[in-house]
């Protein structure tokens, strides 16, 4: 016998009427016949509904929750009769306003749902705000057909750290709707001939661009919150960032590209930032979660101030069972509905603190993720250091499940690539995917990058050797200073052809080393082409022709773009690159060589001396992926040095060769060969490599 459910209305308010809610799932939910609205707050004293018809400034209702429709700490009720299409909705919440105590309730204050699925308001980048942020109802219908996440291996994975909006605004994308979900769906193409399977997107959850108060100290515009790490709502995506969002389409237009992503074999990580919020610290903004229970959601001290551990003025109290079980909703959703792939936590380490902002042992929250039963076959990528000064590169809580951006790799590849002494082991161990810091995780551990959207682009990496950052309107003062990067021998923009190939050398070593290593490869949007944000490393309020992807460049750098795409497919096509495992230091197999092996100038005798510059190493194909996908042999020789080095070939099994696939001291097109088309070696003994260049060969 199928249970009764209860559709009738038991009170009237007005014209509305009502009955007692169900306190989940908490936000705004579907019944027979109307909307169920479910809202947690512990020391609030009275909720109100606030409805409005969308766009409208004025509400055309507010119903006060009667008190017999609280459970617990729970306000639930079900309002009927709702046009759901054209209803917008907010809270006001009463309560003690005693802010040395934590509390701030102000029942004047309108405020957003954190469980809302789609925000209006700022539905078009950019415009002028009107209306505060207020949650919208969403009626799933999507069709996903039979889309489901793709599960790519980890190992096999090319991430391509994106911006959603740069990636098509600038004029020459020549997008239909620039800066949106759909115009992304004109360039996939373009990724998969680059050969990237994986966007990770920058924040795309709702935040609101108008949050700074910075502006451009040369035209005194004002600076938007360009790259988003300020979230309002963890459950919508941002409408500002659809060409439906007028409409109030975000959710459909986001998800339809998810979609076609996936019928072309890209995954999607989103980017999330759980550690803070876009209300700011103690002079910030009444949004949401402040008015509605900022003691339980937020990191307090005993005078009620703000723990700031993520720089941004406060910071969530994720393992508040409250609050984890927010965070673990929030991702069931992203993932359940919108079919993501993977998420990468923005400033994860702050997600293992308590309430007072010491380190747990044992996190809740992170062991949560790593053993939830939805989450199970998700990517879980952390970026393991707060603004707090904890860093846990290495040692972030695993449970066996967590991976991690490698901030090691991107500084020990940068010093080594400039030429900076005893980097030799280190960097050895960065080749190898890490075992000092992932012993038992394994290579997967280790995401490997050498920039990304925080800090310079390629290109500016050996442009600039200081951040230049005035036109954020901070007076430099912004942005990293331990950049180690290097100019070359001039800063900025040079018109020396030397410099200029140096520079354009030193882009391709630090491609072709990052393709070569064990573990995750992730490259950042633009460098493929050359991009060049002018030395600003902090491009965080950088709303245009900055930070947008310039598409001219790639007919400018087409030289450029093939070397990357090269590099990306040469890297798929070598299993030995892509090992779970780590390497064994030894022949496990009987093919008569080690996994991998370390030489110097003379073959099988690497030297490791502080005062070293080059290093090469030879990967044995045999022992591919624990010797189930037997491959080829891979000779790579890096020479740093400023002087050119005779560099000797190590012996091959009889009936092989040597073939060269790479020499990034070469002009194109003779830099790079395509993927099964390498060049054969004449001298198969040694070879003269020039300075500060990198040699990739093939034995077969």
């Amino acid at each position: 016998m199928q249970p009764r459910i209860d559709i009738y209305p038991t009170h009237r308010h007005g014209d509305f009427w009502l009955r007692a809610g169900r306190p989940f799932p908490f936000g705004a939910s579907f019944v027979p016949g109307g909307v169920n609205f479910s809202i947690f707050s512990r020391y609030a004293s009275q909720c109100t509904l606030v409805l409005f018809h969308q766009g409208a400034s004025e509400p055309f209702g507010e119903i006060p929750f009667p008190d017999e429709f609280r459970i617990g700490h729970v306000f639930a009720m079900v309002v009927f009769g709702l046009d759901y299409e054209n209803v917008e909705y907010a809270y006001r919440m009463d309560g003690p306003y005693r802010p040395h105590e934590g509390h701030h309730f102000n029942p004047d204050v309108l405020l957003l749902d954190p469980y809302a699925k789609a925000v209006s308001g700022r539905n078009q980048w950019g415009a002028t705000p009107h209306l505060p942020q207020r949650a919208r109802l969403v009626y799933d219908d999507f069709d996903w057909e039979a889309d489901r996440p793709l599960h790519i291996p980890i190992e096999d994975l090319i991430i391509y750290e994106m911006h959603v909006r740069g990636f098509t605004r600038h004029p020459s994308a020549q997008a239909k709707y620039p800066g949106t979900f759909a115009a992304i769906r004109d360039k996939i193409p373009y990724l998969k001939e680059l050969g990237v399977n994986c966007v990770e997107l920058m924040p795309i959850q709702e935040f609101d661009e108008f949050e700074s108060h910075f502006v451009n100290p040369d035209s005194g515009d004002p600076l938007h919150n360009y790259w988003g790490y300020s979230p309002v709502g963890f459950f919508a995506p941002k409408a500002g960032y659809a060409a439906t969002g007028e409409l109030g389409m975000q959710v459909d237009e986001f998800k339809a590209l998810i979609k076609l992503l996936h019928k072309n074999g890209i995954e999607v990580i989103l980017d999330v930032v759980f550690n803070h919020t876009g209300e700011g610290g103690e002079d910030g903004h009444t949004l949401s979660l402040r008015g509605i229970d900022n003691k339980t959601y937020y990191m307090l001290r005993p005078d009620g101030r703000y723990y700031n551990f993520s720089g941004c003025g406060n910071t969530l109290n994720c393992n508040n069972p409250i609050v984890r079980n927010m965070v673990l909703d929030c991702l069931r959703y992203w993932v359940a509905e919108f079919h993501i792939d993977g998420f990468r936590f923005d400033l994860a380490s702050i997600l293992g603190r308590d309430a007072n902002g010491e380190p747990l042992s044992n996190p809740p929250l992170l062991e949560a993720m790593a053993y939830d039963p939805v989450l199970g076959r998700t990517k879980l990528i952390a970026e393991a250091w707060d603004a707090g000064g904890l860093y846990q590169v290495g040692s972030f809580p695993s449970y066996g499940r967590w991976s991690e951006w490698n901030g090691k790799y991107r500084d020990t590849l940068r010093k080594f690539l400039r030429g900076d002494t005893g980097q030799l082991w280190e960097m050895s161990q960065r080749i190898q995917g890490s075992p000092d810091l992932y012993p038992e995780r394994g290579p997967i551990a280790s995401v490997n990058f050498v920039t990304c959207h925080d800090g310079f682009t390629l290109t500016d990496l050996f442009s600039y050797n200081e951040k230049h950052n005035w036109a954020n309107g901070e007076q430099s003062q912004d942005g990293a200073n331990d950049n180690n990067s290097w100019n070359c021998g001039w800063e900025g923009d040079t018109k020396d052809p030397a410099i200029s190939r140096l520079r354009q050398r030193m882009i391709r070593n630090a491609i072709s080393i990052l393709m070569v290593s064990q573990g995750v490869p992730l490259i950042l949007m633009g460098d493929e082409v050359g991009q060049s944000k002018q030395g600003n490393n902090n491009t965080y309020c950088q709303d245009n022709e900055l930070s947008w992807f310039n598409w001219e460049l790639l007919k400018q750098n087409q030289d450029l773009f093939r070397f990357f795409q090269q590099c990306i497919a040469f890297r798929h096509a070598h299993p030995i690159l892509r090992n779970r495992t780590h390497f064994q230091h030894r022949d496990a197999v009987g093919s008569g060589y080690p996994d991998i092996s370390w030489h110097s100038e003379e073959a099988w005798r690497p030297n490791w001396a502080s005062y070293g510059r080059t290093l090469a190493f030879m990967l044995c194909g045999q022992h591919a992926q624990s010797g189930y996908a037997p491959d080829d042999y891979i000779y790579v020789a890096m020479n740093m040095h400023w002087d050119c080095h005779l560099f000797d070939l190590p012996r091959l099994p009889l009936g092989k060769k040597w073939y060269l696939f790479a020499n990034s001291s070469v002009p194109s097109p003779y830099d790079i060969c395509e993927v099964g088309n390498e060049r054969l070696i004449q001298n198969q003994n040694q070879f003269m490599m020039e300075s500060r260049s990198v040699v990739i060969c093939v034995g077969k």
